[in-house]
């Protein structure tokens, strides 16, 4: 049996996947748990349990988790990449409509109209509110992920040219992205000739104010800014100075601060990005699944601090060994599995950045003792045994 943890209510979709037979779950942040699933509770300050073996949370960002504290202790972080994506994306298409027009001013606006003749002052007043058609303008896509895409192919469908940019993008991401998409060489290339630009690339220490006054300076007059990621990716200063200048006609972001509300050409929405039903339903499934490949066959998928390593069920032993990324790792394990008369059948390892997985099917039973042996080699960070 297995225990979970839940530190936020997870959609019952979701906890289905967890079964009885198999799970017993708990709200109870004192329980020494297996797992844990969580939405945006923060674990940063929480006490970890003892037996922990990973942490799957329901969503992309995972800000709210002790990484760093999880991967000394061997204990594997996911999160639901793609997940929340057309939530996501259908929120930035809105986000395009009112970055083009002042929907929101207007609806203030008539909200306050009184008197018989609100239609003639609607007719007399309506001007201040108009904008512009997202047809045949240029839209920007930094960051061509599970959301960069979908915002893509959507725009490229509603008559704008697409120009999108992403260093890392993935075969099987370039495969989803539409023929028609123009593919920048750099940032640059985006900022110089784009009306709108919608940014989507996880918040680092690299991309923190990514955009600021110098990446502004680059952009056209009157540019529409989205910042549907993360907050941080944007300077706020900067920002509310180029909107003051010119440089920025508006800016729609999904993470209101004190810079950014109550202000004149930022449109600041209330975080609403992934909250759709449907959206929580596929985060809860996909954060339950990676959680119980993970315990019931050491299988990783979606870590973002271990790789995604995985390898068919043997009929006997299997062992699984997260460790240190450094040389010789893999000699030590397989030298230890010959000397105990061990015999291997099948095995993979895989590497991220400083960490990595190695998982080793053997055609006899493991012991428990052979597994402490190989706990005891530096660089190990986590063994288990999975029958």
């Amino acid at each position: 049996m297995f225990d979970i943890l839940t530190l936020n209510k997870i959609a019952a979709c979701g906890l289905e996947q967890l079964d009885a037979a198999k799970y017993t779950v708990t709200d109870d942040v004192a329980a020494n748990a297996d797992g844990i699933i969580l939405r945006s509770f923060a674990m940063h300050d929480m006490e970890l349990p003892e037996k922990l073996l990973a942490v799957a949370r329901a969503g992309a960002g995972t800000n709210n988790i002790p990484i760093d504290k999880c991967t000394e202790k061997g204990i594997v972080v996911f999160n639901t990449p793609g997940a929340n994506a057309n939530a996501v994306k259908e929120l930035v298409i809105a986000g395009m409509f009112l970055a083009s027009r002042d929907v929101v001013g207007g609806i203030e606006w008539a909200s306050a109209l009184t008197g018989d003749d609100v239609a003639k002052q609607v007719e007399k007043g309506k001007s201040s509110f108009a904008g512009c058609e997202i047809q045949g303008k240029t839209l920007g896509v930094i960051g061509l992920g599970a959301i960069g895409i979908l915002v893509a192919n959507v725009a490229r469908h509603l008559g704008m040219h697409v120009i999108g940019f992403d260093p890392y993008l993935s075969v099987d991401a370039a495969w989803r992205l539409s023929s028609h998409i123009e593919k920048a060489k750099s940032a640059d290339d985006v900022y110089a000739k784009s009306d709108y630009i919608t940014i989507h690339v996880p918040f680092t220490p690299d991309t923190k104010h990514m955009i600021n006054k110098e990446t502004l300076e680059k952009m056209k007059d009157g540019v529409k800014l989205l910042n549907f990621a993360r907050g941080e990716l944007v300077n706020n200063d900067d920002i509310k100075a180029a909107i003051a200048n010119g440089k920025v006609s508006s800016y729609v972001v999904d993470f209101p601060s004190a810079e950014t509300v109550n202000q004149k050409g930022i449109v600041a929405i209330p975080h609403l990005g992934a909250s759709t039903a449907e959206s929580e339903d596929n985060c809860a499934m996909m954060a339950a699944q990676e959680l119980v490949s993970y315990l019931e066959t050491g299988d990783i998928l979606n870590s973002v601090n271990f790789p995604n390593c995985s390898l068919p069920m043997g009929a006997e032993g299997r062992i699984s060994i997260l460790h240190k990324n450094v040389p010789s790792m893999i000699s030590q394990f397989t030298n230890m599995f010959a000397e105990a008369g061990l015999n291997i059948c099948d095995m993979i390892n895989k590497s991220k950045k400083d960490n990595a997985c190695t998982i080793i099917n053997s055609d006899h039973d493991i012991p428990a003792d052979f597994a402490h042996k190989i706990a005891d080699i530096d660089g190990v960070l986590r063994v288990r045994i999975i029958k």
